[in-house]
């Protein structure tokens, strides 16, 4: 397997991937400090897009991307490959959508088992992160397949 092949299956997530497969990490550039600042976070795929999202309160990464954009994902499902992206403001209707399939995975019984109480989508709306994800190498912009 290309390693191109081995991006595209670690970026072709959906409703029934796994934790692990869901799992990559981040660095972005501190807000204030400018510092490089790599933490582990879930990563979505909905309607053809890529999206960073948490629970609803402030969250470091949002701010730090919020003040510098460029950051870099660390796939380390099936692959380890560092990529270059921008992270970039969603409008109110992908909101939605992207923060609806983003509870509807929550809410699952495996995953909420591991979650203290039930997520509320008029709370995720007011007060969560979100961003989407845009990945510097054009290839990676749509579900990648690299034959």
């Amino acid at each position: 397997m290309t390693l191109n092949v081995a991006i595209a299956r670690a970026l072709a997530i959906g409703p029934d991937s796994s934790a692990a497969e869901r799992t990559i990490d981040i660095t972005t550039l501190g807000a204030r400090s400018g510092l490089p600042r790599r933490i582990e976070i879930w990563f979505h795929h909905v309607d053809g897009c890529w999206y960073l999202t948490g629970m609803p309160m402030p969250r470091s990464w949002y701010a730090n991307v919020r003040a510098n954009p460029r950051f870099v994902v660390h796939l380390k499902h099936g692959v380890q490959a560092d990529l270059p992206a921008t992270a970039m403001p969603v409008d109110e209707p992908i909101r939605q959508r992207v923060i609806t399939a983003v509870l509807d995975l929550q809410n699952r019984p495996e995953i909420a088992a591991r979650v203290s109480r039930r997520q509320s989508l008029d709370e995720w709306l007011a007060h969560s992160p979100l961003v989407e994800i845009v990945f510097d190498d054009e290839r990676l912009r749509t579900q990648p397949t690299f034959e």
